[in-house]
């Protein structure tokens, strides 16, 4: 097992911003991740688990460790219930599911990424969560390097929070959903309709990192915020507050983590001075 060095971060993720990774390594196998994960251990090196790249900012300065691209992809649908390892794209899930005339999945037409990072952030659209839908989760425990089976209580999901966001040495391995069968027809035309939906509301058509912040339960949405704020389309450098859609920051050139971070401070500030709100962030740092 070789790790590549001084790789860029850039290329592997939807905000396109980041520097180098001092070690980079595509796991296309649960196994080849076990392996890399115990070499990297041995050697001491930080570890940080990349899925599709969205959701997640790498700074300008790279990362002195190792980054583990997940690309394993094995998935089984047996009747209602779908086992899928973390690597799995959501758009192909949401294909092969529709194929069978599974329900319950069309909410996550159009988000990039894999399964494992939906689950890390209770990922959710059109009032369903990720959760929802799940029955267990196969995880990695990086501290004891033992495999185990976390129920959907035991993962403790909440909006867009979950338990592998507060415990570091979990590392996703597959999940299993529970589905439930429906008319194909009518699947496909909600898919559409939820499709077109993203088209309409979402820069797509600029780099990002998708929502910058966690919408809490009962309050305001924080692309609504920052637009009574007045924010829409401020900038730093490249990176721009979209004017489409306020709860995006996008990439319109050749925007740095730095330009990101103090648009996010920018944000911050101007929320809780205006409305007394602190705004969480959703995204990951690469750090």
């Amino acid at each position: 097992m070789i790790f590549e060095e001084n790789i860029s971060l850039k290329e592997y993720t939807t905000f396109k911003v980041g520097g180098l990774a001092k070690f980079f390594y595509i796991a296309k196998t649960k196994e080849s991740l076990i392996e890399a994960i115990k070499k990297a251990l041995k050697k001491n090196l930080p570890i940080f688990i990349l899925g599709g790249g969205s959701n997640v900012l790498a700074l300008d300065s790279g990362y002195d460790g190792l980054v583990i691209k997940i690309h394993h992809t094995k998935h089984i649908i047996q009747d209602t219930n779908v086992y899928a390892e973390a690597g799995l794209s959501l758009r192909k899930l949401i294909h092969d599911v529709n194929n069978e005339s599974l329900s319950g999945f069309e909410w996550a037409a159009g988000i990039p990424g894999t399964i494992g990072g939906a689950i890390y952030g209770n990922a959710r659209a059109f009032g369903v969560n990720i959760s929802d839908i799940i029955k267990e989760v196969e995880v990695l425990d990086k501290e004891s390097l033992e495999i185990k089976t976390l129920s959907k209580n035991q993962c403790q999901f909440s909006e867009k929070q979950s338990i592998f966001k507060k415990d570091k040495n979990l590392i996703i391995l597959s999940v299993i959903l529970e589905l439930e069968k429906g008319n194909e027809r009518k699947i496909k035309e909600t898919i559409e309709e939820n499709l077109k939906s993203r088209r309409e509301r979402q820069p797509l058509e600029y780099p990002s990192a998708g929502s910058i912040f966690i919408n809490k339960e009962g309050a305001e949405p924080s692309s609504v915020l920052i637009d009574k704020a007045g924010l829409k389309g401020t900038k730093v450098n490249s990176a721009e507050i979209s004017q489409k859609h306020a709860g995006f920051i996008i990439n319109t050139g050749n925007a740095g983590s730095a330009d990101v971070l103090e648009l996010i401070e920018i944000i911050k500030k101007e929320i809780k001075f205006k409305f007394g709100i602190e705004l969480e962030t959703e995204i990951q740092i690469i750090k």
